[in-house]
C-alpha cells in the first residue's frame, strides 16, 4: 500500500510538472516557451510500420504547423546517444519488442515540454494498451484525434524493404516481427479510439496525395491557421 501511495503521488507530481509548462501564471525555466493562451492538442498517429503515417505527419506540419514528434525517432537518437537505456532500447527493438511504456513516455514527454508549440502529433505511438495508459497516468491527458493508416501487411513489408534508410529494424526478420507485434498489441487501441469516438481510419494504400485528400479534412475542420 505504501508503494502505491508513493507511486500515486510520483504520478501527480510529474502531471503537475507536465501542465505547468503550459501554464499562463507559473514562468518556465526550459527552453523554449508555449503559447500559454493555448490547451495542447494531442494528436495520436497509428499504423503499422511502413503503412506511410511520416510521411503524411510532413505534409500536416507543412500546412498546420504541428510540432512531429516521432517515437521512433526519438527512440532512435536515445540509441545514438550511446547512454544505457539507449542499449537498453536497440536490444528491444532488435526482438521487435516494444520499449518499457514510462521511458517512452518520459522521452516524449521532455520533447513536448522543450517544444514552443502547443499543436502534436505523436507518430507511431501509443503501441499497446500499456503505452496508452502510461500516457494518459504520465501526461494527464487524452489525444484530441486519433488517426489510423490501414494499409495492408504485404504493402507495408515492400514499403519499408525498400526506403533503405539504413535504420537497425528495416530488415525482412525485423520487419516480420514488428508487423507480428502490431497486430497483437497495437490493434487493441484502434478499437479502443474507437469506442471512445476519437479514431478516423485512413485508407493508406495510394498515392501520397491521395491519402492526404483524406487527413486534410480532419485538420481544417478545426480552422488551425495553416501555414504559407
Amino acid at each position: 500500500m505504501i508503494c502505491e501511495a508513493i507511486d500515486v503521488v510520483t504520478t501527480d507530481v510529474c502531471k503537475f510538472k507536465f501542465w505547468e509548462a503550459f501554464s499562463t501564471e507559473i514562468p518556465r525555466k526550459e527552453k523554449g516557451t508555449f503559447q500559454r493562451d493555448k490547451t495542447p492538442f494531442i494528436t495520436f498517429v497509428l499504423g503499422g510500420p511502413g503503412s506511410g503515417k511520416g510521411t503524411q505527419c510532413m505534409k500536416i506540419v507543412e500546412n498546420f504547423g504541428f510540432t512531429h514528434l516521432s517515437a521512433g525517432d526519438i527512440l532512435r537518437r536515445e540509441i545514438a546517444s550511446n547512454s544505457a537505456d539507449g542499449t537498453m532500447i536497440l536490444d528491444t527493438i532488435k526482438e521487435g519488442k516494444i520499449v518499457p511504456s514510462e521511458l517512452t513516455v518520459k522521452l516524449i514527454q521532455k520533447e513536448m515540454e522543450s517544444s514552443d508549440n502547443y499543436k502534436f502529433l505523436i507518430d507511431g505511438f501509443p503501441r499497446s494498451e500499456d503505452n496508452r495508459i502510461a500516457f494518459e497516468q504520465i501526461i494527464g491527458a487524452e489525444p484530441d484525434i486519433v488517426l489510423f493508416f490501414d494499409c495492408p501487411e504485404d504493402e507495408m513489408m515492400k514499403r519499408v524493404l525498400n526506403r533503405n534508410q539504413g535504420r537497425v529494424d528495416d530488415n525482412i526478420d525485423t520487419i516480420k516481427k514488428r508487423l507480428k507485434v502490431f497486430s497483437a498489441l497495437n490493434l487493441p487501441v484502434v478499437k479502443y479510439y474507437l469506442e471512445r469516438g476519437k479514431l478516423y481510419k485512413i485508407n493508406a494504400v495510394g498515392t501520397v496525395d491521395e491519402i492526404y485528400k483524406q487527413v486534410y479534412p480532419l485538420f481544417a475542420q478545426f480552422n488551425f491557421e495553416q501555414q504559407v
